[in-house]
């Protein structure tokens, strides 16, 4: 019967002055609302008897501590109390059973409520929101003879949660056009509906519109106005919003602070987390979910490391969205040890935490891990995967040459979970026919799925004709590329080097005069790593870095050592048409080799050494490091721009299948 037992209701007198029955109603408020329900109960029973709406502050009190067994005990009691065919009532117990998580037996009371109005309605198609049911919500709404705002509300509000934002966009231009003025949780949905979409344009009206309606100072929408801004790529109006507001709190910080992590500034998102603490302000678990998220961009594990320890400090190590960040900070900084002790750690995690670690195995070319741990996730703990859950097994199997499983996968994921594929599934599916060499049977992927081919799935496949040499296949997929985007140097830089590796010079000509016309650039390579504290960056043939005369010493001296056991620079993959000497030359400059010395030079023996690389190893860098990582004895971890590369004694993790 739960933690309390509730007694019958008896009929007791009670004085008929008015002022009394108000202050006894006033005290019975009072106790429902500190959740001393059994009090409540036990001292007015025979007032709730008197005035059977009261039991409405009861059913709320209920739904306030999630005491669903003495919700059920109160329906009993309203049943036998003939009170069940009163409406308020009833829509009282079916806002207990759908906000409970009883949804069926909401559904049950609803289908037999003698006196359905509006607010039945409301309350059901917001249950079946809160449990992720939009098209028996829409049902609901489709057959109501006649809405109300909140009808209108919860639609926009249910969409967009849902990201089906034109629809959300769509159901508030119907509701203005209706005349319902809707309320400042109203206009945060649509505005998150426009953020969801960068729909720009959109969103200016949208302020324009809270303007008129005298929204101007609302937290809760001109939070919204800068997310949307910030979203939507402007950082000056919605930051100018934000710093115009007379005060501010925890939500308008994290506003800014997310603005800056999704529009690609990690190291000013630091900043601001530092600023917020300085004014005086708690992180909460959003603001560690962006700046756990920042530190996973720039690799910086120290940072990271640091944060972690706030977040323990801060009592957020148990939220699930936190500790999913943490996972995967951990594995894009090359510790997929710490990751799994935070997964393990994790008691009560959920399909987003399982997706996490899945992906971070996956990342690190631990193919028959991620795949074991999908099958633990899907058999043992009975969880079900989402459409993320398998784009990460789809990336897993695409770097680890699992060209079986990852078609079984795809068929799992649309045959028995029913998801429509989309653009990202499928150019998993391309990356992982082209990485195996069934290049024909991935252009016909792409010709023949029923979603519109983007510029990365084509890029993909000429990246696939870049590693198995297929110059006449690139130059008809570079066709499609440029077609779609003819401003992006690095498909150029590509379809060059296809060409180039091919000793198809004229090619190479004609490729690089195209960028000139242009006035295209190629992105340097750059490759950095953090050693105490400090972030250390370097470029192929660099020359700034205070040390540059040491490091360049000790790469002739390791390469010297490197030759002894058998390395052999692999000029040709040095595309340009140069001499051997030059070519050597280029190859002991690129910029990971530049910042693994210094590592060697700077750090203590037998430490691991972490390098960040903002394009792929080159085929030479790959071997080199191998031999450097067995005359040093130490393990270099190198994550390139698609994966992580673990190299000791001599082996790299990947296989050579990269």
């Amino acid at each position: 019967m739960g933690k309390y037992c509730l007694g019958p209701l008896t009929r007791r007198r009670f004085s008929t002055n008015p002022s009394s029955g108000s202050e006894l109603t006033a005290e019975f408020t009072n106790l429902c609302s500190k959740g001393l329900l059994k009090q409540a109960f036990d001292r007015f029973s025979s007032h709730i008897w008197s005035e059977p709406t009261l039991f409405s502050h009861l059913l709320q009190s209920c739904i306030s501590q999630n005491s669903l067994s003495l919700g059920k005990q109160l329906h009993s009691v309203i049943i036998t109390s003939g009170c069940s065919s009163n409406k308020f009532i009833s829509n009282h117990l079916l806002n207990l059973y759908s906000k409970c998580g009883q949804l069926d037996a909401a559904i049950a009371l609803f289908d037999v409520m003698p006196g359905k109005n509006i607010m039945s309605c409301n309350i059901l198609i917001n249950g079946y929101f809160r449990k992720g049911d939009w098209e028996s919500a829409r049902k609901v709404f489709d057959e109501m003879p006649e809405r109300n705002v909140a009808t209108w509300s919860a639609m926009v509000a249910g969409l967009t949660q849902f990201r089906f934002n034109e629809e959300g966009l769509g159901s508030f231009s119907r509701m203005h056009e209706l005349g319902f003025l809707p309320d400042e949780f109203t206009l945060g949905s649509v505005l998150r509906g426009c953020a969801g979409l960068r729909a720009l344009v959109a969103g200016r009206q949208v302020h324009g519109y809270a303007r008129k309606c005298g929204f101007d100072f609302d937290l809760v929408v001109v939070s919204s106005l800068a997310h949307m801004y910030l979203k939507c790529g402007s950082l000056g109006e919605g930051e100018r919003l934000i710093t115009a507001m007379p005060s501010q709190n925890v939500v308008t910080w994290n506003v800014l602070i997310a603005g800056r992590a999704q529009n690609g500034y990690p190291e000013e998102v630091l900043d601001q987390y530092n600023m917020m603490k300085m004014a005086g302000f708690r992180p909460d678990r959003i603001t560690f979910v962006s700046v756990i998220s920042s530190c996973s961009e720039l690799a910086t594990l120290g940072q990271g490391q640091q944060i972690h320890a706030e977040v323990i400090k801060a009592g957020a190590s148990s939220t699930l969205s936190v500790i999913s960040s943490l996972i995967s900070m951990y594995s894009r900084c090359g510790c997929l040890e710490d990751s799994l002790k935070v997964f393990l750690e994790c008691k009560n995690g959920d399909i987003v935490c399982w997706s996490s670690m899945i992906a971070a195995y996956g990342f690190h070319g631990r193919g028959v891990e991620a795949i074991d741990l999908f099958n633990q996730m899907e058999q043992q703990e009975k969880f079900e995967a989402n459409d993320v859950t398998f784009l990460s097994l789809l990336y897993t199997c695409s770097h680890c040459g699992l060209k079986e499983e990852g078609t079984e996968f795809f068929e799992l994921m649309v045959e028995k979970y029913g998801f429509k594929p989309r653009i990202e599934h499928y150019t998993c599916m391309v990356d992982l026919l082209g990485r195996y060499g069934s290049l024909e049977e991935a252009e016909t992927l792409i010709r023949s799925m029923p979603v519109k081919a983007d510029v990365i799935i084509w890029k993909t496949l000429l990246f696939a004709c870049k590693i198995h040499k297929k110059a006449e296949m690139a130059s008809r997929i570079a066709e499609e590329v440029f077609r779609l985007d003819p401003w992006d140097p690095v498909s150029y830089v590509l379809l060059s080097n296809i060409h180039a590796s091919d000793k198809r010079w004229d090619d190479v000509s004609d490729v690089r005069k195209e960028m000139r016309e242009r006035k295209l650039k190629k992105e340097p390579g750059v490759s950095w790593l953090e050693v105490k504290n400090q972030i250390h960056q370097f470029c192929m043939g660099d020359k700034s870095h205070p040390k540059s005369t040491e490091i360049d010493s000790y790469l002739r001296e390791l390469t010297s050592e490197m030759k002894k056991r058998g390395y052999v620079p692999d000029i040709d993959s040095v595309l340009h048409d140069m001499d051997v000497e030059d070519k050597e030359n280029n190859l002991v400059h690129h910029s990971e080799k530049l910042a693994i010395a210094f590592a060697l030079l700077y750090t203590p023996a037998g430490t691991p050494i972490r390098v960040i690389k903002n394009l792929r190893v080159c085929s030479d860098c790959h071997v080199a490091i191998k031999y450097i990582s067995e005359i040093s004895s130490r393990e270099i971890i190198v994550r390139d721009c698609s994966r992580f590369h673990h190299f000791k004694s001599g082996k790299c993790s990947c296989g050579d299948y990269w």
